[in-house]
This record gives structure tokens, sequence and C-alpha cells, in this order.
């Protein structure tokens, strides 16, 4: 390979600059002669060139006060891959690598005029200084044993994907074809893709249903003890047994025994906590999954905690689960060109945590029971708590879900006034309710909001009268009448038809169909679909709820399997 010239001959510059010079002297002499379109043409190419070199400024500019900072970061100690990150980006790098905005230089205009330069100077790719996550031994290595240490993990794994993509793996790394795994039919659409992508067979449990809330409550070890029994009875052994804690609605379920009576037959427990990353850090909160046994935890850091949409983590405790076959799982899952944005928000919301974990919940959990204690002493509206769930060990308490049937109006109907009166935006929906999640970020003026519009709905429609909704008439438990036909699996890959949503009653559903949130599906590939199913679907939909997954998404017809 040559090596670069050091300097030029005097000559030789001498030529460059004159051919230089004359070339672009003769430019000029021709610009004065051409016609008047091509004229305007080059004027909007040079205002483009301005355009360029002022964007190419501002770049340069970002880059200038990022490296007037970086002494600062020191001094304060960066996270390991936020460091990583902000170095990289610091370089005057010649850059001829991806992502095509070429560290901001051609950012869309109308994203960087909203969010700004630095977000594309820093969305770099697999640069050697920034590690590799699939295989971690620099800065995402730190990160994840970091990560691990404060959440008490034997490992710990960043995720991309969100926690849809921890939860596969999870299942695939645990389930082999053919072989069983227990879980709470209301699970997210996740575990249901991950049975499909694993060929794993569900034996599934109905948890505590109550009818007034329109919510699924917690699972309990009785209920585990007596599936794995069944499965025993048949001559089977389940590979794994999969439940969600806490819930969407914050609703948790007793892992810790659980994970002991697992643990007493070799079963390895895996918890979908994607809506529990905080849990275990503060005396008022129920304990994290990690802290009571589970082998598998999968968490959304973005949802309480500060990490970006989409970044989650997965944790393992133990040695039931082959930390290879994790390994494997999700590099055939994620993507292979990760966001370094996602990942640095994931150590950083990591830092952010590990600075005060036992003292930095505290104003939210402040602020949630000053916010229940006010909204407690409102007429018709009621607030979720354990005398719902008579199995539920405890409730998420930043977790706040306020019901609205004794006004005689749905979750939806009331969402809707919330959002147009007085701009109050809750996090999920339902039939009967709405819940609200509080965060590091829940400021008191927005309590205070939420508590002065629910009193305002509370007044008008206490004097209005209206009539008292009843629970019985369209709302049901979906999930009474399971009868499975084939697997998941089986029934994704199977031939398929579609017929009218009448037609549909009693044939086997080739739809995964769920509303969105909270993301349990309501008709699973291989189920027969049944009256109460359907009911119960078209009732959530005229609602105003958001169906996913329907090829039709008026529901007139439904795609069945052609068995």
């Amino acid at each position: 390979m040559m090596d670069c010239p050091t300097a030029t001959p005097l000559h030789l510059l001498s030529l460059q600059l004159g051919f230089a010079k004359n070339w672009r002297g003769r430019r000029r002499t021709r610009n004065l002669c051409i016609p008047q379109e091509r004229a305007l043409d080059l004027e909007k190419k040079q205002d483009d060139d301005g355009s360029r070199l002022r964007k190419a400024s501002s770049v340069a500019k970002h880059q200038t006060l990022i490296s007037k900072s970086s002494r600062i970061d020191r001094e304060e100690g960066l996270p390991p891959l936020v460091s990583a990150l902000k170095a990289s980006a610091e370089q005057n790098a010649a850059a001829f690598h991806f992502p095509g905005h070429n560290r901001g230089r051609a950012a869309p205009s109308s994203l960087s005029n909203l969010i700004g330069l630095r977000p594309f100077i820093h969305d770099l790719p697999e640069l050697p200084e920034l590690d590799n996550l699939f295989s971690p031994q620099g800065p995402i290595l730190e990160a994840q044993i970091q990560a691990a240490k404060l959440f008490g993990a034997s490992e710990t794994w960043f995720l991309v994907g969100g926690t849809t993509c921890g939860i596969q793996a999870a299942i695939m790394a645990t389930c082999f074809p053919g072989q069983y795994i227990i879980l709470p039919r209301n699970s997210h659409i996740s575990a249901i893709s991950g049975m499909i992508l694993s060929g794993a067979v569900p034996k599934y449990i109905v948890p505590e249903y109550d009818h007034n809330w329109d919510i699924t409550g917690a699972v309990t070890p009785s209920q585990v003890a007596k599936a794995i029994k069944e499965l025993e009875l048949e001559g089977e052994k389940p590979a794994a047994v999969f439940i969600t804690s806490p819930t969407y609605h914050g609703i948790c379920s007793n892992v810790r025994e659980v994970s002991q009576l697992c643990h007493s037959c070799g079963i390895p427990v895996i918890v979908d906590e994607a809506h529990g990353a905080h849990l275990g850090f503060h005396p008022q909160m129920p304990h994290s999954a990690l802290q009571q046994g589970a082998d598998l935890a999968i968490q959304s850091t973005h949802k309480v905690l500060s990490s970006l949409t989409q970044s989650s983590m997965l944790h393992m405790s133990g040695d039931i689960v082959d930390r290879e076959r994790i390994n494997r799982c999700l590099q055939t899952l994620q993507s292979t060109s990760p966001s370094y944005l996602l990942l640095a928000s994931l150590d950083a919301a990591r830092a952010q945590l590990g600075k005060n974990p036992e003292i930095i919940f505290d104003k939210p959990l402040e602020l949630a029971m000053e916010a229940k204690i006010l909204i407690k002493k409102i007429l018709g509206v009621n607030v979720l708590d354990m005398s719902s769930f008579s199995a539920c060990p405890a409730i998420d308490p930043l977790r706040l879900t306020i019901g609205f049937w004794p006004l005689g109006l749905s979750g939806y109907e009331a969402d809707d006034i919330l959002d147009r009166d007085h701009h109050v935006i809750a996090e999920l929906v339902g039939t009967q309710s709405i819940t609200f999640a509080i965060n590091l970020g829940t400021c008191r003026d927005h309590i205070l909001r939420l508590v002065s519009g629910l009193k305002e709905l509370s007044a008008h429609y206490l004097r209005i009268q209206k009539s008292k909704k009843s629970v019985d008439d369209g709302v049901c438990a979906p999930f009474d009448d399971i009868c499975m036909c084939s697997t998941p699996r089986d029934a994704f890959f199977a031939n398929k038809r579609r017929v009218s949503i009448k037609e549909s009653l009693g044939k086997v559903s080739g739809e995964l169909i769920c509303p969105y949130p909270p993301g349990v599906p309501l008709l699973i590939p291989g189920e027969v679909i049944t009256k109460r199913a359907l009911d119960y679907l078209l009732d959530v939909m005229s609602n105003g709820a958001v169906i996913s997954g329907a090829s039709d998404p008026k529901l007139c017809s439904i795609v069945i399997c052609d068995v």
C-alpha cells in the first residue's frame, strides 16, 4: 500500500493552483451567456449549495459545542457507552460509512429543524470504538455488566427490538418445537409470536377476572401447580412457565412462590416484566421478578424508566437457562444495525437510576399517593386497588387505574372528554377504565390537572343522571371458553380462507387479532372462534379501540384455517 505524500512539490502546486484559477475563471465567463432557464437552475443550485454549506456549518458548530463540553463530561463520569458514543462523534472524521445522513451533514431539514442535529451527529454505526452488540468486548459489555449489577442479574442483554424481541428470545431459548409452555391466556402478543417462532405448545391459564373493571388479575401458584399436574397426567413436562407481572394495570403475581414451585420441578420461569423495570428500588414498591427468583425477566426500560422508546433489557439469573441459546436467539431476532442512540439511552437510564436508587422514586410515589387520595373523594369514579383481586399480592403504586361505569361512561368516552377538554392524555384506555402511568417526569401541575378534569367530568355526568352502564350488557370475560384445535405455529402456516364474521363462528382462527393497547390477543391462530370472543371484539371496536392484526380492519370478515 502506497503512503500518502507529506508534501507537494512547488512546481506541481503552482500548476494545480493555476489550473484551479483558470477553471474558475472560465466557469464565470460561461455563466454570463447561458440561457435564462439555465441561469435560474444554476441560481437554485447555488442556493442549494448555500443551504448545504449552512448545514455543514451548523454541524461543525454542534460538533464544536460537543467538544467544548467533553472535559466537564469526563469529570462528571459519563456512563461507558454514552462516553464512547460522545468521543466517537467528536472525531473530526472523513466519514465514508452509513447512515446516509453522514453525521448530520445530509440530515432532512424537516426533522433536523424539529429535533436539531445532535441526534444525527450521534447516530453512528458499529464503529470499532463503539463495540458490537452481538459480540461485546468494550463499552457495550461494560454497560451491560453495570446494568446486571444494578438489577441483580447474573447477565443482562440490551435490546433494541423492545421487550417483544426479548420475550420471543426467552421462549425460543427454553422451548423446543412440540414442548409445552404454561402461560396466561391474556399474555402479550409477543408471547404468541414467540410460540409461533419456537413451535412451543401453549398450556393456558385463565387468571382471575373482574367484570366491573373488565380487567384480568394475577396468576396464582395454585393455577401453575394445577397446569403442571395436568401435563404430568398426559405424560408431559412443561419446558417453561411464563407469567406477566406486573400487568399493564400494575397487578402483580406471586412470582416468588411460582418460582419456588417451578424450580422444585426443574422448570425455568420467564417473567414479562415490561411494566416493572422500576420495581424493587423502593420499600413502597413490590419486589422485582429477579428478587423473587425468576430465571429470565424482560423489562421495557423505556416505560417507567427513562431510556428511549423501543429500548429494553433482558435479565438472567441462575443457571437453569442456557445463556448461549439466549445469545443465538437474540442474534436471530435483533437488527444487525442496532441504533446506538437506543443502546446509549439504556446505559444512561441505568446510570440515572443507579445514582440514587433508594430515593429517586420518592417524588413520583408522593404524587401518586396524593392523586389517589384526591380522586377517591370524587363521586362517580373508582380507583383500582387490591380489593378487586383477592389473589393479587401487590399493585404497582405508580399505576393509577380509574373506572367510570358509575357515571354511565365507558373508558373510551371518559378518555375523549379528558383529552379534548383538559388535554390530559392517558396511557391505556379500556372498556370500563383508564390507566395513567406516573413516572420520574410526572409533575404536580399535571396531577392537579387530572384531578380537576375528573371533578368536572363527575359533576357534569352526575347532574345529567346518565343511566348507569351495565357491565353485563357489552362486557364479558373473553377467555373463559378456550378451545384449541392446533398449535399457533401449525395454524400460522396452514392454508387459509376468508369468510364473513358470521360464518367464522365455530371455525379455527387463522389470524392473530387483538385490541391495542394492551396488545392481548382476542383471537389466536389455532383457537376456535367463539361467540364470546366475537362479541367482545365487536364491542371494543365500536367503542373506539384500535384493532391490530386483522386483515380486514372493519372486521366484516375473518381469515380462518382451511381445516
